[in-house]
């Protein structure tokens, strides 16, 4: 058993079991309520769980209660205990760990609806971009047209962005990457050995994990609930897993939309710095404050050693495939090192499309966030009207609600089920660290409201199908090959 693991305070294991009043023994429901966090990922696997003396206090039981919770949740695979070890939570052999496979687009046949990738078309006004952008490449030609740190105009459209934002920023901090992913398999490469460990939280972007464990890392689980952060468990987490870096997505978090405040970025911040762990900031969905008035500074001005990570995927187009890397001046030449053994560059029509974009929009248009509410708005009634026992909650911003399931409802099936229905969409596990998540479903709303209000139908016709036994149950349908998604 590692005696580093991670661990959950007694306070906050009493928050996840809530309330034990019951007809059942009070045991039985204290290990029910655990193994269910274990199950949701609320809980990751392989966290340290308070010691049996600790876990009376915050609960009001006796010990003898939470000793027989615990033989219940060993005897069931949820728990494994050694003497001068503690408890660690673990998952039941032949449970679905994490979903397979990262995030990238696939073709699907006509009448299907995808909801597998949380981005848009590209707005009005793309075309356009272009065709200035052709009349300013000769400029560019009589170059080899490797711009290793960017177009000089896009770098400085970039650092005023953040300048608006309220950091100050200078285009000699910013280095232009082939999308978000390619920005952090920069930084990955640039900060990142064998065996470092990094906080990443959990639920995340599934590309970024994949990326991490590529390179090696031991990644520790940040756990982020439906409404946000903890602070204080996150403070302790930081604090115990010393972490080489943090991987963090405070703005519009994917998946579950959560925006961070500043009082909580500001505490953070602090204890990164005095762990020694770097911030890397995923600021890809930054831009879609849907609600308006999202008045929080960026991470890096509370954290100047940050590395902050951008995309124009969700503010203007993924078809761009341009991204970007903002970091301390002192760092960007390790950055533009570890950069070259992927690529030598951006494609530069393509940089001058985004800088001619930003230029007039710096993030999303008044019409496209007219459209993208609307969107939501529509699968979110059709939620409460078609599925009312599935739980949500609206975030301000992001493009995608993050939806409990009714106890017994496992994603993996629905989303197994749904497919056959021609819905796409992609299960909780597939945003898992450690494993879990099986009663939460990502549920983009780029598309039209009327596509929304189909899909919703399409998925409870297929939970109908799954709580009556006429699908096939979760682990006999993680056979079929896993589609890949994109963001």
């Amino acid at each position: 058993m590692n005696a580093s693991a991670p661990t959950v305070s007694a306070a906050r294991t009493a928050r996840l079991v809530g309330d034990l009043a019951t007809s059942r023994p009070t045991y039985r429901a204290l290990a029910d309520a655990l193994r269910l966090a274990v199950a949701d990922g609320r809980i990751p696997a392989g966290t340290r769980l308070p010691s049996e003396r600790d876990l009376t206090g915050p609960l009001g039981v006796s010990r003898t209660t939470v000793t027989r919770a615990y033989d219940v949740l060993r005897e069931t695979g949820y728990l494994t205990s050694r003497r001068g070890s503690g408890s660690v939570a673990t998952l039941p052999a032949g449970t679905l760990r994490r979903g397979t496979g990262g995030l990238f687009p696939a073709d699907v046949a006509d009448g299907v609806i995808d909801l597998t990738c949380a981005a848009t078309r590209a707005p009005a006004g793309v075309v356009e971009a272009y065709e200035r952008a052709v009349a300013r490449l000769p400029a560019y030609l009589c170059g080899a047209g490797y711009l290793t740190h960017g177009v000089p105009d896009l770098r400085e459209a970039i650092a005023q962005r953040y300048r608006d934002r309220g950091l100050p920023t200078s285009a000699d901090d910013v280095l232009v990457t082939s999308g978000a992913v390619a920005g952090l398999g920069v930084v990955v490469r640039a900060l990142l050995r064998p065996g470092d460990r990094v906080v990443v939280e959990d639920p995340s972007y599934p590309n970024t994990v994949d990326a991490l464990r590529a390179a090696g890392a031991r990644l520790r689980p940040l756990v982020v609930d439906p409404d946000g952060w903890d602070v204080e468990e996150a403070e302790r987490t930081l604090t115990a897993a010393a972490g080489r870096a943090a991987v963090l997505i405070p703005d519009f978090h994917n998946p579950t939309g959560a925006l961070m405040p500043d009082e909580q970025r500001a505490r953070l911040a602090h204890r990164l710095r005095t762990t020694g762990t770097t911030p890397v900031v995923d600021e890809s969905i930054v831009e879609v404050d849907l609600d308006g008035g999202a008045a929080v500074l960026p991470f890096a001005a509370h954290a100047p050693e940050a590395v902050s990570i951008g995309s124009s995927s969700k503010s203007h187009w993924g078809g761009l495939r341009t991204g970007w890397v903002r970091a301390p001046r002192g760092a960007l030449r390790s950055l533009v090192e570890a950069r070259v053994s992927g690529d030598l560059g951006a494609p530069v029509l393509e940089q001058l499309v985004l800088a001619e974009l930003m230029q007039r929009s710096p993030g999303l248009t008044a019409e496209r966030r007219t459209d993208l509410v609307a969107s939501r708005t529509a699968l979110a009634e059709a939620l409460a009207a078609e599925l009312p026992d599935v739980r949500f909650r609206v975030p301000r911003g992001g493009l995608s609600l993050w939806c409990e399931l009714p106890v017994g409802l496992s994603s993996t099936a629905l989303t197994a089920a749904a497919e056959d229905e021609g819905l796409l969409v992609a299960a909780g596990p597939r945003f898992a660290v450690e494993g879990g998540l099986d009663r939460w479903l990502r549920l983009p709303h780029p598309l039209p409201p009327a596509t929304m209000t189909e899909a919703v139908r399409r998925l409870a016709r297929a939970a109908e199908r799954v709580r009556s036994g006429r699908a096939a149950p979760g682990p006999a349908r993680v056979a079929r090959p896993g589609r890949p998604l994109v963001a």
